[in-house]
This record gives structure tokens, C-alpha cells and sequence, in this order.
């Protein structure tokens, strides 16, 4: 067995005992990502390598646990979306528009990351400002899932979801706006986690929809996602939004009874657009948790029909305000014309693509004088009623579960000249963010065609602990 086929776990020990060095372990990864650079269909799922810095803090990390220092996640490489800021290297949110950006300062979760001895390995391909379902909308072209090369790794997050499961570093950081961490994590058959909303500082984060964007990790097993999580996890005093509510060492929280439990079956999940493979992953998974003594009872979200909706309203209706500042004169790619308006418009025009275009279109529509009532103030109205019921629902069973995405990994190409029918494979995702509540997919095994599928677990607020116990038991 290779190195990189190890978990955090295991690597751990391996570093403590000095049978591997946190060198050695880097360019092992690195070997692996540079041979898939020579694959008839290369992955993409990087947009950055971070060679020299990745070299240095092994050194650094060796140094330490050759002083005796040990910490679990000392020495062990992670990779981050490139959204995410890491201090000298490059964030540019897979667009043209910040084409040469070095990032000038760490994101919360890359110092929190770095304080424990993390090592950055490179920066993940996604797409363009974490807009998109595929993984598709990049500057930097399309990246491929290492299940099937001919088909998506799911979006926004797909380049982060693509190299763990590749084995590229055994954990990696996505965000989360409407599905953007569940989603890719079941096309590609790993663990994937979208905390609630508050949870984990966004400080750092390149904001697409600032009320519903959320950081949250990948991982290969429920163990390291947990340890990832309790990592990054806490009160941020740089983020506004950030909960003072204490963090449990979820690490150690795991593989505990759940007998008793009362889990709730969403009815409006479980409709005649799900994929036989998705349904029959579902019901295998009820009936484990039946088998494990919780108690099984079927709920109503009456309003779930209206996330894609309201969510598309509200997501572009902030990514218009946010994207703004994207303007070619105080950051990134400028296109010098005779004026400052030309200067604006033609920076944009360039920069931007098309995906990114047509939902800052959008938002500043919604947001227009004479259509805020009729689009953006009904929607948040909207988004009220959708939170409601899942408040009602947690107070009637612990957990709910459904399908993470209505269909397993489709093919790349297939549904980019139809962006509804793209919109539509996060209706099962995007209701969360819309209510903030924690969320995780899991890995169940594959269709008929090999092909993986995702269970997703939903946790009451700031439940993340309950959820991953639950996840372990069934892992």
C-alpha cells in the first residue's frame, strides 16, 4: 500500500515513529499529482502547486517532531480552494478576472491550519467564483472526476472533492453556497461537510453569496473529516458572522450508540425525478439505521419547492453586490482604455465568464428599482418559510436524510447549454444554506455502472457532532 493511500490516522503514527518524514510524504503526493499531468485525460483538479512553500513547511514540521512535538495534523499535506486565501500564492477564483492575484493575507482557516501544522500543497480547481455544479466554468478549463475522466466531479468545489479521492493529499477545504462542498463529494464517492453557517469563519473566503457561502473540508474517511473540521471550527472575531458557540473535539466524538435516535425521511426528497441508483442508496441506508435502533418517521418540507427559486434569487442578487469590486483597479486584470467607464467595462467583459456573467446580470436585475419588491424582498420571505420547516421538523426527529444530488456524476459537456437543468442538481443541497443548517455526504457505494452515490445527512443547528457520529456508524 502507498503512502498516500493513508489516512490522517496513519500517517500520524508513521510520522511520530520517524518511519516517514513530512518530506518524504509531501513529494510522494507531488509524484502523484505530476504523473496524472501525463494522463491521456488529466484530472485538472489543480490550480496552483505549491512545490517550494508545500517543501518548506515539511522541513519546518520535521524539525518539530524531531523536537518531540507532536499534533494530528502536524506534517500532513492539505489542499485548499483556490477562494481561499493563502498568503503569497495566488487566489483567482478560477477567472480571468484575477489573473495574476497573489493573495496578501491567510484566510482564518489557513492560519488556524497552519498553527496546527498543516502543510499547503497547492490550490484546487473550481468553478469561476464558485458558480457552477460541474466544475466546468473555469478560466482553467474543465476538471475531470477520478471515478470516470469522462465525467463531472460535481461543482463548485469539484477540483477539492477531485484530489482527494485521487489521493493528491488526504484531505482538502471547498465552500459551501448551495451544495458546492455535498454535491462534488458524492460524484466522487468521498466525505464531504458543509458546517453550520457561522461555524467556521468565512474571513479570507472570497465571498460569492456572504449569507449563504460556508467553509467546510473533504476527506476520504469520516475520522479525518472530523479532525479537519474541529481544526478550522470556531469563534472568529475577523467575521462578523461567527458563532461564539463552543467547538466539541469531534475527533473524539465518534462511532458512539445512536440507538433511540428518531430520524426523519424528507417526503418532498424522495420524488419521481430521483434516480432509481440514488433511491435505492437511500432505502439501504434507512433500513441500516433501522437496524441500528433509531427510529424511523417521515416528514414534511412543504416549501422545499421553492429553494431553487429563492435561492437563485438571493445567491446572484449578493454575488452582484460582491462581484463589484472586481473593477481592474485595485486588484487583478485591467484592460487600460481611453476612460474610466471603458476602463470598468471592458475589465469586466474580459474578465469575467460567461456563467459569472449571467448571474451578476441576474442579481442586479432582482435588485433593480421596481422588481426588489416582487424578486429579492419575496424570496427572503421565502427563505423564512423554508428554515421554518426545518425548524419544525427538528422538533419532531434528531436528524433527516436524504439524497445529496438526484442523479450520480453526469457527463462533462452534458448539461452546459441548459444552466436550469444545472441548476437543478443542487435541489437537494440548497436548502440548507437557505436555513444555515449543518450537512454532510456520504459515501454509499456505487450504481450499477460503478458510478458513486452520496447520502446526505441533515443536523439541527451547530449539531455537527451528532452527524458525524451518525456518519461513522454507518461508514
Amino acid at each position: 500500500m502507498s503512502l498516500t493511500d493513508l489516512s490522517i490516522q496513519e500517517l500520524r503514527e508513521k510520522l511520530d515513529k520517524k518511519e516517514i518524514s513530512s518530506v518524504e510524504l509531501c513529494k510522494e503526493y507531488i509524484k502523484n499529482i505530476e504523473k496524472d499531468s501525463h494522463h491521456e485525460k488529466p484530472l485538472n483538479a489543480l490550480i496552483t502547486l505549491c512545490n517550494d512553500m508545500a517543501l518548506s513547511m515539511a522541513e519546518k514540521a520535521d524539525e518539530r517532531i524531531a523536537a518531540g512535538e507532536s499534533a494530528p495534523l502536524l506534517g500532513i499535506p492539505i489542499i485548499i480552494k483556490d477562494n481561499i486565501n493563502v498568503k503569497g500564492v495566488s487566489s483567482s477564483c478560477a477567472s480571468g478576472i484575477l489573473d495574476g492575484y497573489l493573495a496578501s493575507f491567510n484566510a482564518t482557516v489557513s492560519n488556524r491550519l497552519q498553527e496546527a501544522g498543516a502543510v499547503f500543497l497547492g490550490k484546487a480547481n473550481m468553478d469561476e467564483f464558485a458558480m457552477g455544479s460541474s466544475s466546468e466554468h473555469s478560466v482553467k478549463g474543465a476538471v475531470r472526476n477520478p471515478v470516470d475522466r469522462d465525467r463531472s466531479p460535481g461543482g463548485s468545489s469539484g477540483g477539492s472533492a477531485a484530489v482527494v479521492k485521487a489521493n493528491w493529499a488526504p484531505a482538502s477545504l471547498g465552500s459551501d453556497t448551495g451544495g458546492s462542498i455535498r454535491q462534488p463529494a458524492a460524484f466522487c464517492g468521498v466525505y464531504g461537510m458543509k458546517p453550520t453557517y457561522g461555524r467556521v469563519s468565512r474571513y479570507g473566503l472570497i465571498a460569492y453569496s456572504s449569507s449563504l457561502d460556508q467553509i467546510g473540508p473533504f476527506a476520504n474517511n469520516i475520522h479525518d473529516l472530523a479532525l479537519i473540521l474541529e481544526t478550522i471550527s470556531g469563534h472568529d472575531p475577523l467575521d462578523s458572522t461567527s458563532s461564539s458557540e463552543p467547538v466539541p473535539k469531534y475527533s473524539a466524538s465518534l462511532d458512539k450508540d445512536i440507538k433511540g435516535l428518531k430520524v426523519g425521511i424528507a417526503k418532498e426528497y424522495m420524488s419521481d425525478s430521483l434516480d432509481e441508483s440514488v433511491r435505492k442508496k437511500v432505502d439501504e441506508t434507512v433500513d441500516q439505521l433501522r437496524d441500528l435502533g433509531c427510529e424511523i418517521k417521515e416528514i414534511s418540507l412543504p416549501h422545499s419547492e421553492y429553494g431553487i427559486p429563492c435561492y437563485y434569487i438571493i445567491a446572484t442578487a449578493e454575488a452582484s453586490s460582491n462581484l463589484s469590486r472586481f473593477d481592474g483597479i485595485r486588484y487583478g486584470r485591467r484592460v487600460e482604455s481611453e476612460n474610466l467607464h471603458d476602463t470598468f467595462l471592458n475589465t469586466r467583459s474580459a474578465g469575467f465568464g460567461d456563467e459569472v456573467k449571467r448571474r451578476i446580470i441576474l442579481g442586479t436585475y432582482v435588485l433593480s428599482s421596481g422588481y426588489y419588491d416582487a424578486y429579492y424582498l419575496k424570496a427572503q420571505k421565502v427563505r423564512s418559510l423554508i428554515k421554518e420547516d426545518f425548524v419544525k421538523a427538528f422538533s419532531e426527529v434528531d436528524l433527516l436524510i436524504t439524497p445529496t444530488s438526484p442523479s450520480t456524476a453526469f457527463k462533462i459537456g452534458e448539461k452546459l447549454d441548459d444552466p436550469l437543468q444545472m441548476y437543478l442538481s443542487d435541489i437537494y443541497t440548497v436548502n440548507l444554506n437557505l436555513a444555515g443548517l449543518p450537512g454532510i455526504s456520504i459515501p454509499r457505494g456505487g450504481d450499477d455502472s460503478g458510478l458513486p452515490v452520496g447520502v446526505q445527512l441533515i443536523g439541527n443547528y451547530f449539531k455537527e457532532e451528532l452527524i458525524l457520529n451518525v456518519a461513522s456508524k454507518l461508514g
